[in-house]
């Protein structure tokens, strides 16, 4: 199945590092985040969320886990997906993106799959979950 909204970022909270730092031509940031989601996917989600990133040419990558409660096309539930990609200014490349598998809960309990993002020139944050959700097999030694 594939499921569609767009998102808006609803809070995002820069966080510090503990420990050794080393200095690079590029930043790095950790922050966390937390994002509502509107239509096919409707819900919001808490992200942990890193990137290395220069403002000035907009060039750097992000790496990203999410733990989202919701539903997918109707679907109740929650589960963990990681994302990450690469931006040179203009567009985005190495893109990644999965379904954390055994992360579901409720109605998305067994979900496996992937996904991606976009933005759009006018700013709109597009996501997407190509995904299924498997019956989980209860284990013999469970009465």
């Amino acid at each position: 199945m594939r499921a569609s909204g767009t998102f808006t970022v609803a809070e995002f909270t820069p966080a510090e590092v503990a420990g050794a730092v080393v200095e690079t031509a590029v930043p790095v940031g950790v922050a966390t985040m937390r994002k509502q989601y509107e239509g096919e996917v409707a819900g919001w989600s808490a992200t942990l969320f890193t990137a290395a990133y220069d403002q000035a040419t907009a060039t750097g990558t992000y790496v990203a886990m999410e733990s989202f409660e919701g539903s997918l096309h109707g679907s109740t539930g929650s589960f963990n997906f990681a994302h990450s990609a690469t931006t040179l200014g203009d567009g985005r490349e190495s893109e990644f993106f999965v379904i954390v598998p055994g992360s579901g809960t409720g109605a998305l309990a067994g979900i496996r799959g992937a996904g991606g993002l976009a933005i759009d020139a006018d700013g709109t944050h597009r996501i997407w979950f190509e995904y299924e959700v498997r019956e989980r097999k209860v284990s013999d030694s469970n009465p």
